[in-house]
């Protein structure tokens, strides 16, 4: 008598053939796809990480850099206390000096209708003062970037600045008098 355990016969070895040929088929044909699935998500998860870093990146960039400073409305008077969703709006604020009035723009709508490419020639452009436009062209692409991508991420919010004035136009708002000969 056979043990318990060799009792039951099991497949002969061509019987489990089959199945396993079967089995390694099969394995074969979905496991391609299993794994180009995996490669996408871990691509895609690794895609999320690197943007949820660009925009971390961006928001430091951001409070370093004094962009809150000007283009957050009451940012300067309250010691940065303003709430996020408020930042980066602009300011009904002037700013007056020899080349007339100028006023922070409201970043969070200039960005929504930017390219990467156009951002990046945007942030570095000549403008008028206080901007500090030169800092920004010093600045990495890929700062430049996380700034960009920062905005884009709180979303449009609030209104357009009022437009530039000449210099020989006076504000009717609240403004900041720069030294210089004002006509």
């Amino acid at each position: 008598m056979k043990p318990a355990h060799l009792a039951h016969p099991g497949p002969s070895a061509t019987q489990s053939a089959p199945i396993s040929d079967r089995h390694r088929h099969t394995t074969g044909k979905y496991g391609s796809i299993i794994a180009l699935l995996m490669l996408f998500t871990v691509g895609s998860a690794c895609a999320d990480l690197k943007a949820e870093s660009d925009v971390q990146r961006g928001r430091y960039l951001i409070q370093v850099s004094g962009c809150n400073d000007c283009h957050t409305p009451g940012y300067m008077e309250t010691d940065g206390k303003v709430d996020e969703k408020l930042w980066l709006t602009g300011s009904q604020l002037g700013w007056r000096g020899p080349w007339g009035t100028t006023y922070a723009s409201n970043l969070r709508l200039v960005v929504q209708n930017l390219t990467e490419q156009q951002w990046l020639s945007h942030a570095r452009g000549p403008w008028r003062p206080p901007m500090p436009w030169f800092n920004l062209r010093k600045m990495r692409d890929e700062d430049l970037m996380a700034i960009f991508r920062y905005i884009r991420h709180l979303g449009p919010s609030g209104a357009p600045a009022p437009l530039y004035l000449p210099p020989d136009q006076m504000p009717k708002m609240p403004y900041a008098q720069f030294p210089g000969a004002v006509p």
